[in-house]
């Protein structure tokens, strides 16, 4: 949110503050001033006068400062045509000092050209020679200072600033046209210098998103005052009450719906100054009703909505049960909309309504979607800023003919002034649904307090009537059928004490409460605050003092909250096995070459689908889009989106360890966790001595998962070969055992599984392991001592079917030789000639330890005892 400076002071007297303490104060408060930007004052001492931005500084700083001496109000006397150009004019301006012959290309004032003298000067805003202001015709903000030059032979040394040049907007295609009021000679600076905090309002700061908001904050940061506007206008003419009624028919998403009228209003441009802070802002001015409603929201919060109050008339007088009404009388409906129905908003765009959708309504029908846009057939209409269509259809008896964007043919001049509470989270889906994010959306949907809603009704008629003319009908149509609770909560001394770590008495609380509006009572050394009606994130109960207690220590200043060594005694420490373990777990394969990654626990069906198909899911109620609405079935089809993302890369090796949500019929589902891990591309990664890497294969999966096992000390680890799984190729898959049980499957990717993700053509080898039966069988072990004895190494070679697998024989070696063979590693895979056809031969190397010096002929007798044995069980040869 970005509110000037200069707004803040019409309600908090901020002398002898610089902006950075204005803005420090704020973010330490807790509302985080982004940036400060400049729009004519002067910059901060650590910022060059006259630089654009700043990296120096605390907070991020951009903008441009005017110089008092230079850039100043001067009134324009008279436009005279250029002799040697027919698109340029020549200003007769006065400074306050002198006459000055300025020339000038704007068209704003074009049509003034050789009309001679002007009867009322106009106001500008005049960069004399030497002035530093930015380029209006440079792409972005590039600084420039006036020198002389002759332009199709006219001398040229200064000019009429437009907007971009002062840093107030984009906006360069006309000069600033300053209000009447602007006194010649005058300093710019002076006269309108400025400075924007960007805000960024957190969703529990919602109550601050307006100018009174921020200004309640410094005041109580402050102790300075806070002076509210004045609300006060004449009435005059039917009381609204007598012209329209409003009917809520579900009070939980409308708790309060507020309406004025005003009369004979003269559609034109806001006042300059109007303008400027609007556009400072971030907001474009469109003409003083529209301007209005938007001044207001930024004032006070209340997003309001100004319907064409004759359009209105218009519909229910065409409407076959209200044509003996006269004059109509306009019933205002808020309700949900039907399935399907349409409306057309003010962007143009007809859009299919759901039934979670609320809607304003007259009685032929939706004239607003609530809380977010109104509706173009009642909008406030300007005719001199359209042209009728001439190519549309000629209207139906008593309808109104439509323009461009289909409006009535003719200014409004009757406005019925809309303000109201909605539901924040209905708000909120609407917006989304429909991509109509907006200011009023962005307010309703963290939450506008209903209370808020006649004030900001009462300060949008009051401005319309003095930038406007019109005359504003006695009353307020008024319908509150929900008022929200304002929760009154019980703080003593001793809470501040214990959770704030301050000693504050039940009256320096008040005090501080107090100035953030709570009305405090303080019974004995009791602090009873009762929430101000403009907060809805106040509870109740210990979650109400926690709440109330934050705004203490706001308001105190979190600054000022002493440092202090904790009192109580620390907790026992109790570990966390599970925790542990699995952070075991992701430093073994981080040591490995693996990268963590954590991904979405949203997905969709669709997206799964790729991987695998699944029947039932977890879904979420209230998902933030349609591609994150149910909980994922499986881990590893997380990680293959990751792998997709990032398939350019020349090597990718990642893991994951999350849960997986299995539904469960009328209760929480389970969420058992699981390990995957994904490789694909180059083994190695490309340099000046490799110039050709081999692609990681099933093998590269293998070593990893038997060092993760051996890291965690796992003994009984086997592997075999597996059909089952669907998503791994048959003959490249195996499942891995631990104690004679699976814990997980690895293999390569099936080809048409993988031919649904674009991830190249080099193979995906995957592994997914349950994590939970895993751990359930992780091993107790103690520590052994180095032997003080020698190993004894000898190689055999041993010739076998080959659909004998190299891990039973392994198993056998093991078995056999007892806790003698301390070691077994395969080395050597042959198959040739030599074995025989359907034959291999496997290399093995053992390593014998006992806790004695064995002896050569001890060493073969174990090696017979396990050729013997490897012989009878699976027919082995000993290779010579």
């Amino acid at each position: 949110m970005k509110l000037p400076i200069s707004w803040i002071k019409d309600y908090i007297d901020l002398d002898g503050l610089s902006i950075e303490e204005i803005a420090r104060k704020l973010t330490l408060a807790g509302l985080e001033v982004e940036e400060i930007k400049y729009a004519g004052l002067p910059m901060s001492n650590n910022t060059a006068s006259g630089m654009h931005s700043s990296a120096r500084h605390e907070f991020k700083t951009s903008g441009i400062a005017w110089d008092r001496d230079k850039i100043v109000v001067a009134e324009i006397r008279e436009v005279m045509p250029h002799p040697n150009a027919d698109r340029l004019t020549l200003l007769d301006l006065y400074d306050g000092q002198q006459s000055h012959v300025v020339l000038t290309g704007a068209p704003n004032i074009f049509h003034l050209k050789g009309t001679g003298k002007l009867p009322k000067p106009i106001k500008v805003a005049y960069a004399k020679e030497g002035s530093t202001i930015y380029d209006g015709h440079a792409e972005g903000l590039a600084l420039t200072t006036l020198k002389r030059a002759k332009i199709r032979g006219v001398e040229s040394y200064s000019m009429a600033c437009s907007e971009k040049e002062l840093g107030i907007s984009e906006e360069h295609t006309g000069i600033i046209i300053l209000d009447e009021d602007a006194p010649v000679g005058m300093p710019l600076v002076d006269y309108m210098g400025d400075a924007v905090l960007d805000i960024k309002i957190n969703p529990n700061m919602a109550r601050n998103a307006n100018v009174i908001g921020v200004a309640r904050e410094l005041s109580a940061l402050t102790g300075r005052e806070l002076r509210k506007p004045t609300i006060k206008y004449k009435t005059e003419g039917q009381p609204v009450e007598e012209l329209v009624s409003i009917e809520i028919t579900e009070p939980e998403l409308n708790p309060r719906f507020v309406l004025g009228l005003i009369r004979d209003v003269e559609i034109k441009p806001s006042p300059y100054q109007v303008q400027r802070r609007l556009r400072l802002a971030g907001i474009r001015p469109i003409n003083n009703i529209v301007d209005a409603t938007n001044y207001a929201m930024l004032d006070i919060g209340e997003p309001l909505h100004a319907f064409d109050y004759d359009a209105l008339v218009g519909r229910v007088g065409n409407s076959p049960t209200r044509r003996d009404a006269v004059p109509p009388h306009v019933k205002i409906i808020t309700r949900t909309a039907k399935e399907g129905e349409r409306l057309t908003t003010l962007d143009g765009v007809e859009r299919k309504l759901t039934s979670t959708n609320v809607l304003v309504c007259d009685e032929k029908g939706p004239v607003s979607l609530a809380g977010v846009m109104g509706g173009a057939e009642t909008e406030v209409y300007d005719a001199s800023d359209e042209v009728l269509d001439a190519t549309a259809p000629e209207p139906e008896a008593g309808e109104m003919p439509k323009g461009k964007a289909g409006v009535r043919g003719r200014s409004t001049t009757n406005i019925l002034l809309e303000g109201a509470a909605w539901n924040f989270i209905n708000i909120r889906k609407t917006a989304q649904q429909h991509n109509l994010p907006s200011e009023a959306s962005f307010r309703f949907s963290r939450g506008v307090h209903p209370a808020v809603a006649e004030q900001g009704v009462k300060r949008g008629l009051q401005l319309m009537a003095q930038w406007s003319g019109g005359r504003i009908a006695p009353g307020l149509v008024d319908e509150y059928p929900l008022k929200p609770k304002d929760p009154t909560v019980t703080v003593t001394p001793r809470d501040v004490k214990r959770l704030l770590g301050i000693d504050l008495t039940a009256k320096q609380i008040a005090e501080l409460l107090t100035r953030l509006e709570f009305k405090c009572t303080v019974e004995k050394n009791v602090v009873k605050a009762r929430t101000p009606p403009h907060r809805l994130d106040i509870g109740e109960g210990v979650v109400g003092l926690a709440d109330v207690l934050e705004e203490v220590a706001r308001s105190y200043g979190y600054d000022n909250i002493p440092e202090t060594r904790m009192a109580d005694s620390l907790p026992p420490q109790i570990g966390n096995p599970v925790y542990e373990w699995q952070e075991r777990v992701r430093d073994i394969l981080a040591t490995l070459g693996l990268q963590e990654i954590v991904s979405y626990h949203l997905t969709s069906p669709e997206r799964e689908s790729r991987f695998a198909a699944y029947n039932e899911y977890v879904t979420l109620a209230n998902p933030t889009s349609p591609e994150r609405r149910v909980m994922r079935r499986s881990l590893l089809a997380s990680v293959l989106e990751t792998v997709e993302k990032n398939a350019r890369a020349e090597s990718i090796a990642l893991f994951e360890l999350g849960p997986i949500f299995e539904p469960k019929k009328n209760d929480l589902p389970d969420e058992p966790n699981k390990l995957a891990l994904v490789m694909t591309g180059a083994r190695i990664a490309t340099a000046w001595d490799v110039k050709d890497s081999p692609t990681f294969d099933f093998y590269d999966m293998k070593g990893r998962i038997e060092l993760l096992l051996s890291g965690l000390r796992y003994k009984d680890v086997s592997y075999t070969p597996t059909d089952s799984v669907d998503y791994l190729h048959p003959g490249k898959a195996a499942e891995v055992k631990v104690n004679g049980q699976t814990v997980g499957v690895f293999g390569e990717m099936h080809p048409l599984v993988k031919a649904k993700y674009e991830v190249g053509d080099a193979p995906l080898i995957l592994a997914e392991f349950d994590l939970e039966k895993l751990q359930s069988l992780s091993p107790a072990y103690g520590i052994a001592p180095v032997s003080e004895f020698p190993p004894v190494y000898e190689d055999i070679a041993v010739i076998v079917d080959e659909a004998v697998p190299a891990a039973r024989l392994e198993a056998l070696i093991r078995q056999t030789g007892g806790r003698t063979v301390t070691d077994v590693r395969l080395f050597d895979v042959y198959r040739g000639e030599q074995v025989g056809a359907g034959k291999k031969s496997l290399a093995y190397s053992l390593t014998y330890q006992s806790d004695k010096t064995m002896t050569d002929a001890e060493a073969a007798a174990i090696r017979n005892k396990i050729v013997k044995r490897l012989e009878y069980e699976v027919g082995a040869k000993l290779r010579s």
